[in-house]
């Protein structure tokens, strides 16, 4: 099984990513969440890329994470639609004209957004414990950057803070652009995110569906047995 990390220039930077599974199976993405990197995916991506039905998986690191650019401080450098259009030229330059996509928190968002813009390459979307984007109230308190060495550029998160306590209402306003089949799948109670406004986006999705697996945030981590069954399912669909 290939894990070897490759890299592709896309946007203007350097994206790291991580692969597996046949090269002419049909097409994952799977985006990981804030601090992470690819390789978050990786027990999730062997078993997609498996028999019986493969998948060739695809898992980047964003930008400002992992093995990726750091590009750092800038008005629109971690710009959530600045991920979103990284993910769409990364798309591109592996010529890949359409893919599932799946994302998990920030990756999500960066999903989503992809799914607004450019819905012709997202065939199926799969949206783990993801926060519609709503202002949060009160807004969350600067972050204090932890000692040491970090594997994610700290600007990064400042900018992600910023967006998440005042979200562009434009990602609201085209939710409906979302119209390929939509899979959400809450963490449940013991998540940090908000499981109404998770219920809230399927509502505004035309073609949703939500799923509930009381894991906490980090859904495929903790249940990955029924995460890969639902995600199964849903893109064999």
């Amino acid at each position: 099984m290939e894990t070897d990390l490759h890299t592709v220039e896309a946007n203007g930077i350097t994206l790291a990513y991580r692969a597996w599974g046949p090269e002419d199976a049909p097409p994952v993405l799977l985006l990981h969440c804030r601090g992470a990197d690819g390789a978050d995916w990786a027990p999730i991506a062997e078993r997609l890329a498996s028999p019986p039905c493969p998948r060739r998986v695809y898992a980047p690191d964003l930008r400002g994470h992992g093995r990726s650019d750091w590009p750092g401080e800038g008005a629109d450098t971690y710009a959530y639609a600045t991920m979103s259009d990284d993910i769409r030229d990364f798309l591109t330059a592996l010529g890949i004209d359409r893919a599932d996509v799946v994302g998990h928190s920030l990756g999500g968002a960066v999903a989503y957004l992809l799914a607004q813009q450019a819905p012709h390459v997202v065939r199926r979307l799969v949206l783990e414990d993801v926060p519609a984007p709503i202002p949060l109230d009160p807004p969350r308190p600067p972050a204090e950057r932890p000692d040491g060495d970090l594997p994610f550029d700290w600007a990064m998160i400042r900018a992600a803070d910023a967006q998440r306590n005042a979200p562009d209402p434009v990602w609201w306003d085209h939710m409906g652009r979302i119209t390929m089949p939509t899979l959400l799948i809450g963490g449940g109670p013991t998540s940090p995110i908000p499981q109404q406004q998770i219920t809230t986006l399927t509502e505004l999705l035309p073609d949703s569906r939500l799923l509930t697996i009381d894991a906490g945030h980090l859904v495929h981590e903790t249940r990955p047995e029924e995460f890969l069954r639902a995600v199964e399912g849903f893109l064999a669909g």
